[in-house]
């Protein structure tokens, strides 16, 4: 998923980028629309001034531009596969199928689709509006298949879907222009808080019944989140923690995406009988759709959007593709051409990199990528 998982997202956006380096190069974990960089703002990235007047520096540029545009086509279609999967499984009586895909796992996908959403409206930035509106759309349905399954509790899904609904109606109300600013505010302000509430909450809940089952970790984080925001609004804080509240939505939706993963392969280790139910062409699809904005982010320099993107690609994707090989869930061929082509993708976008900056080695893109932190 994404980042996002982003994260940008997540598509496991994502998906899983410092705050300010999101929102200025609009780069998010998982589903999200990529930025284009000029070769004078990406001389910033590098330590080689002539870097953008080389031909392998803009062919780069122009080329990880369209790769990360390409990563909306798995990122529109990763979900189908599950769903049609979870319709048979429905369809045949096999309900306990669907219980190997961790709702909570779900859950913080969707919130990650549905803050990033509001921030792409804020920006009218349509093609990625679009990208997380279907993210949020399609993640619900897969929800919604596990209410029907049992897997999802009648109260939370009950509040899940009041919270989908009243966020695509205020996002689509605004885009339009037809809510108050007051409203928004109060909607971004709402949005802050879930994910900061949702966020220690659901990493708790994936562990249970390992751990104790307590609403402790979402009582404590809600309370410090209500105080933190109704204090930057009456700018009782200092300016930079005030901004770094009013953008830390992004963190969450980053964080959220990063924690798919996570929750998917702790329920495969608990039921490893269920891993049937998870389908082998959704974690495919999420390798490929971060795995394709990895150049990107580390060609701008952008270290949350590559960590959530690598995450999401790594984690997610192969990850969840290595439990279902090693529970013969999936075909030895699929796998190991997932991995050879996963490591193969990786050490190219290095070797391409310092090409186009023109480093006599791939370790020194990666210690770039890290000092811009």
């Amino acid at each position: 998923m994404p980042f996002s998982l982003a994260l940008p997202l997540l598509p496991l956006s994502p998906l899983p980028i410092p705050i300010k380096s999101l929102i200025s190069h609009k780069s998010l974990v998982l589903r999200h629309r990529h930025c284009l960089l000029t070769p004078a703002s990406a001389a910033a990235a590098s330590n080689s001034p002539s870097a953008p007047h080389r031909p392998e520096f803009s062919h780069w540029d122009t080329m990880t531009s369209k790769l990360a545009g390409a990563s909306n086509i798995p990122f529109l279609l990763i979900q189908l596969p599950q769903i049609i999967l979870n319709s048979q499984n429905l369809l045949a009586g096999n309900a306990s199928a669907l219980f190997a895909i961790p709702w909570l796992g779900m859950l913080t996908g969707l919130l990650g689709n549905l803050t990033l959403l509001s921030y792409f409206v804020k920006k009218k930035e349509v093609e990625a509006a679009v990208v997380q509106t279907l993210g949020v759309v399609s993640i619900y349905i897969v929800i919604a298949q596990l209410a029907m399954a049992g897997a999802v509790p009648l109260p939370q899904f009950t509040v899940i879907s009041v919270v989908v609904a009243a966020g695509l109606f205020l996002n689509f109300l605004y885009y339009f222009g037809r809510l108050s600013d007051l409203f928004w505010l109060a909607w971004e302000d709402f949005v802050t808080i879930g994910g900061l509430s949702v966020l220690p909450q659901v990493m708790w809940s994936t562990f249970v019944p390992v751990i104790p089952n307590s609403v402790l970790p979402g009582t404590i984080s809600c309370t410090v989140a209500v105080v933190a925001v109704i204090m930057a609004r009456f700018r009782k804080l200092p300016e930079k923690v005030v901004k770094f509240i009013q953008s830390i939505s992004g963190w969450t939706a980053t964080l959220l995406f990063m924690w798919m993963p996570i929750a998917q392969m702790w329920t495969n280790y608990l039921n490893p009988d269920n891993i049937k139910g998870v389908s082998a062409l959704t974690m495919l699809l999420g390798m490929i759709g971060n795995g394709l904005m990895i150049p990107r982010a580390l060609f701008i320099r952008d270290l949350m959007w590559f960590t959530g993107s690598s995450w999401a690609s790594f984690l997610y994707g192969w990850g969840n593709l290595l439990f279902m090989y090693c529970f013969s869930s999936v075909n030895r061929e699929l796998f190991w051409l997932a991995t050879v082509s996963l490591y193969t993708w990786i050490g190219l976008t290095f070797w391409r990199d310092s090409i186009a900056y023109g480093h006599i080695s791939p370790i020194q893109s990666m210690r770039e990528l890290i000092s811009r932190t």
